[in-house]
């Protein structure tokens, strides 16, 4: 695909500095030769700068607040040379915290910490994620996607005892039994189901009227990404799929998801959703899609802007999946 790597969380080219890991003397000598700075989560959500909320904050690796935080994370080095660590904030509550807004769909709160200028707020990443540049987009979900796995993953799946963070985050270690566990990646198939003119389109329950995506579902272990993409659209929707092509993939800190778009031709055109699986599914037209990207379309919502869905259905109007 000609844009495969423009997709949001991706393309920024970090360099994530791998050969530090698990070598604290070698990384206290680069941050002391090189520098180093921090970004902060609170809740999954980052600290970026207000109000336009369009670049993390990078805090001084000694900023006070940081003691309160959690282990730090080595993301990885800048092209200055520079490196970036993560740190997540636990224990704090604010005071007006609406804790119904906190994994909701769409989360429009911003907080603010005490000890942090009021221009510096914690905000939803989906609801940010296209507004940062490639590189802070790329920082935020990998720091985000890590520590959420941390949060779920304390204790050793080997013996049951609690675990311990090494190799900068990127690992988690058992006194216990010597067990050695590592970051969690799930991979999941994203379809762009056509058939002429027109592209398959399902929802799930609770989500807001009028919104549909492109179907998705979790690869099975023994199972190729395009026997997946079978699979689930016919669970799903009761449709055969036939050529299934691999598109472009998406890292999504949702918490740990690889999303892999691919694109599938359908060989049959009627719908049998499975209730249990999705709440509906429907055929749409191009032009229904143009209408929906412009806030037009008298029942369809458009994708959610960052999404994979809304980068393939682009690149489907404009004619760029090859």
């Amino acid at each position: 695909m000609q844009h495969a790597e423009t997709v949001t969380f991706g393309g920024s080219g970090l360099d994530r500095a791998a050969e530090l890991r698990g070598r604290p003397a070698d990384l206290a000598r680069a941050i002391a030769r090189q520098g180093a700075c921090a970004i902060l989560l609170w809740q999954g959500k980052p600290l970026v700068q207000a109000p336009d909320l369009e670049k993390l904050v990078r805090l001084p690796v000694d900023h006070p607040l940081l003691s309160q935080a959690g282990e730090p994370l080595l993301l990885g080095r800048e092209e200055n040379g520079q490196l970036v660590l993560a740190h997540d904030l636990q224990g704090w509550c604010p005071e007006d915290m609406d804790a119904s807004q906190l994994g909701a769909f769409i989360d429009q709160t911003e907080q603010t910490h005490p000890d942090l200028p009021q221009s510096h707020v914690f905000a939803e990443l989906r609801r940010i994620m296209t507004r940062l540049s490639p590189r802070d987009a790329e920082l935020a979900s990998t720091a985000k996607a890590i520590q959420s796995w941390h949060l779920s993953h304390k204790f050793c799946a080997r013996c049951g005892a609690e675990s311990r963070i090494s190799m900068s985050g990127w690992q988690r270690g058992c006194d216990a039994c010597g067990g050695q566990h590592f970051p969690r990646t799930d991979p999941v198939v994203i379809m762009l189901i056509t058939r002429g003119n027109r592209v398959l389109m399902g929802r799930s329950p609770g989500w807001p009227d009028g919104m549909y995506s492109l179907l998705a579902g979790f690869v099975e272990p023994g199972e190729t990404i395009e026997a997946a993409v079978r699979r689930e659209v016919h669970e799903e929707a009761g449709i055969r799929v036939g050529k299934v092509a691999y598109l472009s993939s998406q890292p999504w800190a949702f918490p740990t998801s690889l999303m892999f778009g691919c694109h599938g031709e359908a060989l049959s055109d009627e719908i049998t959703i499975d209730p249990a699986e999705i709440d509906d599914a429907k055929w749409y037209t191009r032009e229904d899609i143009m209408l929906a990207f412009g806030g037009a379309h008298a029942e369809l919502m458009p994708a959610r802007k960052g999404a994979i869905a809304h980068f393939l259905l682009r690149n489907w109007l404009a004619d760029t999946l090859e």
